[in-house]
């Protein structure tokens, strides 16, 4: 049944409306922050350097290589340079192979902020507001997926990835990390055996610490209360900065509630050199995964040197309106899915 049967819209109907509701109040909140809405173009010249990221590829009539945006993160972090100081966005991003999974869609809404000279702890207040936001609009005193259950009004539990991995999977996740924050192989996988989780000959540090967190850790999380699970091991920072206590960990988190991952948060890495070193090792991995690399955002990485100190953080709009309306797939929360 295609989502546009008058049966299934009447059914859906209730939801989407309050999706309506959940935006309208988050956007009165960023303005009663005194934040300013922006609007980043979906075409870009680079959409992204993560490794497993995939872009939806776009054909100008230039002939000029361009792809959709899978974050507005870099032309946000430009405005930044350019003067602005507080600013968001609610924009549709793509992803290609994101489909076939009730949490996932290739074309989605992203609600992106970003604040100057703020601690990136600030946006875990930020986070705790925006799920008060969504169940009081939904009218919901829980947040429910799939038989989990999570109080959206409670303060969200803060833990550290190295306690989540010796709570849930066993681990000490320190003991396999050096100096420079790379989680040894070997290491990793020698303390493996309590969580049951494959490993493969070929597989890296970052490829265990990846499915261990998945596997082992997340669904765990965000269980009767959100969590904000926070200082990543640097190797797995992206565009976070390193954490000044532990310069093997990054100021890097991200929020869950019912073990459903909705929001990636930085305090922001500012410095271009640090930046393309990590575009380079990420793009050259890229290449020997996939075949395939994306172009080094120039323009970026010039703006990066003139953006002052700030933490942003993304969201996955259209899961936080799943979970606060009780859906069971993030397409019954889009007005026209694709």
């Amino acid at each position: 049944m295609s989502w546009w049967d008058p049966a299934r819209h009447a059914d859906r109907r209730p939801r989407l409306l309050a999706r309506n509701r959940i935006a309208a109040a988050a956007r009165d909140w960023f303005a009663r922050e005194d934040f300013t809405e922006t609007d980043p173009a979906a075409l870009v010249v680079c959409p992204g350097a993560e490794v497993h990221l995939h872009a939806f590829a776009v054909s100008p009539a230039a002939g000029a290589a361009a792809w959709l945006h899978t974050s507005p993160e870099f032309a946000m972090k430009k405005l930044m340079a350019a003067g602005e100081t507080k600013i968001f966005a609610l924009s549709t991003v793509y992803r290609a192979r994101e489909d076939g999974s009730p949490l996932h869609a290739p074309a989605f809404t992203m609600l992106e902020w970003y604040r100057a000279r703020a601690p990136y702890e600030a946006l875990f207040d930020d986070c705790a507001t925006l799920l008060e936001i969504a169940a009081t609009q939904a009218g919901a005193s829980v947040f429910a997926w799939r038989g989990r259950i999570c109080d959206p009004f409670a303060p969200p539990e803060r833990l550290t990835v190295a306690d989540a991995f010796a709570r849930h999977a066993g681990v000490d996740l320190m003991a396999t990390m050096d100096a420079s924050g790379a989680v040894d192989r070997d290491a990793l996988a020698a303390q493996m055996s309590a969580c049951h989780v494959r490993v493969g000959a070929d597989d890296t540090g970052s490829d265990l610490f990846a499915r261990v967190l998945v596997q082992c850790v997340e669904p765990h999380l965000g269980a009767d209360r959100a969590a904000i699970l926070h200082d990543y091991p640097v190797v797995e920072a992206a565009l976070a900065r390193p954490s000044p206590r532990d310069p093997r960990v990054a100021e890097r988190f991200e929020l869950y509630a019912c073990g459903v991952e909705l929001a990636n948060g930085f305090g922001e890495l500012t410095d271009p050199v640090e930046q393309r070193r990590r575009f380079i090792a990420d793009m050259d991995e890229r290449a020997r995964r996939y075949g395939e690399r994306y172009p080094i955002d120039e323009d970026f990485l010039a703006a990066l040197a003139h953006m002052p100190p700030a933490s942003g953080c993304a969201l996955g709009f259209d899961r936080l309106v799943m979970l606060a309306t009780g859906a069971r797939d993030v397409r019954d929360v889009m007005w026209a899915p694709a």
